[in-house]
């Protein structure tokens, strides 16, 4: 009976692989992300800050699989240690700025009236009003390099567009009539929020979530391009691009393996995410007969 249950989940997994083979493909490089970042440590041919300057800008090799860079030290070390931060800082800006956006969006939809006027013109309005990488640029600028200042000034350029989700989410969820029973039957505030509302809203809170890391990896290698984020030796997708501009011709391999990680794993969020709102949209899983 184990056999044939772990078979039959095996073929539906197949079968759900052969309908959205862009959404298997985002799920396997994304699961080759996660455990580069996990694992860095450990499958790590080298340290990421050991200088060598005998074999400085080489290209690759058996000895050195992505070349090393202007002071000898090996880029796929460098890479692998890359994920593991880009992997930190995406899954903590994301998370803080879900955290912010479910409590203003859903405090500004809820209670409506002069609240939500409040909230929406005088906090996400006026962060909506600039681009995030600009809010991030400017605060990263202000707090100084760090991880943590680096993680604050992303989370604080991302967060208004999941309060406006949000807060579109509970307008549109706080009329419905299983809400209104649980009123009637006495629960309180918290309790609808908590237990009615935010489970109904979570769906498309997610999509745009897992959405949302590739763009934070990408302003993460913006910001460390920049010199506003990881301050050196420390390896950065984004740092290893700004070290490679002036070898960008006698020593190409220095900039085409950050470039083309960052943009892999970017476009594996973007894959699983969109994988995930026709999985999870009612409608558009019964047109693709998921």
């Amino acid at each position: 009976m184990a056999d044939q249950g772990t078979s039959g989940s095996i073929a539906w997994l197949m079968r759900r692989a052969r309908r959205q083979p862009l959404g298997a493909l985002g799920i396997a490089m994304l699961a080759a992300f996660v455990l580069c970042g996990l694992l860095a440590p450990w499958i790590a041919p080298s340290s990421p800050v050991a200088i060598d300057l005998l074999h400085r800008l080489q290209g690759p090799s058996a000895a050195h699989w992505c070349g090393t860079d202007e002071l000898g030290r090996d880029t796929l070390s460098r890479l692998l240690w890359g994920a593991r931060l880009s992997l930190v800082v995406s899954i903590s800006v994301v998370g803080i700025s879900v955290a912010l956006g479910v409590v203003v969006g859903g405090v500004a939809g809820y209670f409506g009236g002069w609240v939500d006027t409040l909230l929406t013109v005088a906090a996400m309005n006026t962060f909506l009003a600039l681009p995030g990488i600009l809010l991030a640029i400017a605060f990263a600028a202000f707090l100084g390099s760090g991880l943590q200042n680096l993680i604050l000034a992303l989370a604080i350029g991302g967060w208004a567009g999941y309060a406006r989700l949000v807060r579109a989410q509970v307008l549109a969820v706080r009329g419905r009539e299983f809400v209104e029973a649980a009123r009637a039957l006495g629960a309180g505030g918290t309790r609808l929020f908590f237990r009615h509302i935010l489970p109904n809203i979570v769906q498309p809170l997610l999509v745009q979530a897992t959405i949302s890391m590739g763009g934070v990896i990408l302003a993460e290698a913006t910001l460390s391009f920049l010199g506003l984020g990881i301050p050196a030796p420390t390896p950065s997708w984004g740092s290893m691009l700004n070290d490679a501009r002036t070898h960008l011709f006698d020593s190409p391999h220095m900039v085409v393996f950050p470039a083309v990680a960052i943009g892999l794993t970017v476009l594996s969020f973007n894959f699983v995410g969109d994988a995930l709102r026709d999985v999870l949209d009612p409608r558009t899983r019964m047109e693709l007969g998921l």
